[in-house]
C-alpha cells in the first residue's frame, strides 16, 4: 500500500513538473507599444490586404481561419493560439503589433519583412476573426 502511495504521488509531482514547464511565459509588451492605436482604419478593404498578407507570412502556422491549426503548428513547440477567443480579442491592437514585430521563440519577428502599414492591416483582419 505505502509503495503505491508512493508512486501516486511520484506520478502525480511529474505531471504537475510537466505542466508548469509547459506554459508559455507570459509576453511581455513594452508600454508604450501597449498604448499604440492602429493608424490605420478598420475598413473592408484594409482586412482585405490584412488576408493576403495572413495568407503568406501566418497561415501555415497560424491556419487559414487563425485558429491555430495551420499545417506547421504540431511542429512547434508553443501553440501558436486561437486568434478568435477573448484572449486574444482582449489584447490591444499595440500588443500585437509589438508581437508580430518582435516575434519570440517559434514566431518569427516581422520588422524588416512587412511594412508597419501591412501588419496594421493584417491586425485589421485578425479582429474580424471575433467569435
Amino acid at each position: 500500500m505505502r509503495t503505491m502511495k508512493l508512486l501516486f504521488v511520484s506520478s502525480l509531482f511529474l505531471m504537475v513538473s510537466a505542466a508548469l514547464v509547459a506554459q508559455p511565459k507570459p509576453w511581455v509588451v513594452p508600454a508604450n507599444f501597449k498604448s499604440m492605436k492602429n493608424p490605420v482604419a478598420q475598413s473592408d478593404a484594409s482586412a482585405k490586404l490584412g488576408i493576403g498578407f495572413f495568407t503568406k507570412n501566418c497561415a501555415s502556422c497560424h491556419g487559414k481561419t487563425g485558429l491555430g491549426d495551420g499545417v506547421k503548428a504540431r511542429t512547434l513547440k508553443d501553440s501558436p493560439g486561437d486568434f478568435s477567443k477573448a484572449e486574444f480579442q482582449n489584447l490591444s491592437d499595440g500588443d500585437i503589433f509589438y508581437r508580430t514585430k518582435t516575434g519570440r521563440g517559434d514566431m518569427p519577428k516581422y520588422d524588416g519583412k512587412l511594412a508597419d502599414d501591412d501588419i496594421w492591416n493584417v491586425i485589421n483582419y485578425l479582429r474580424t476573426l471575433k467569435k
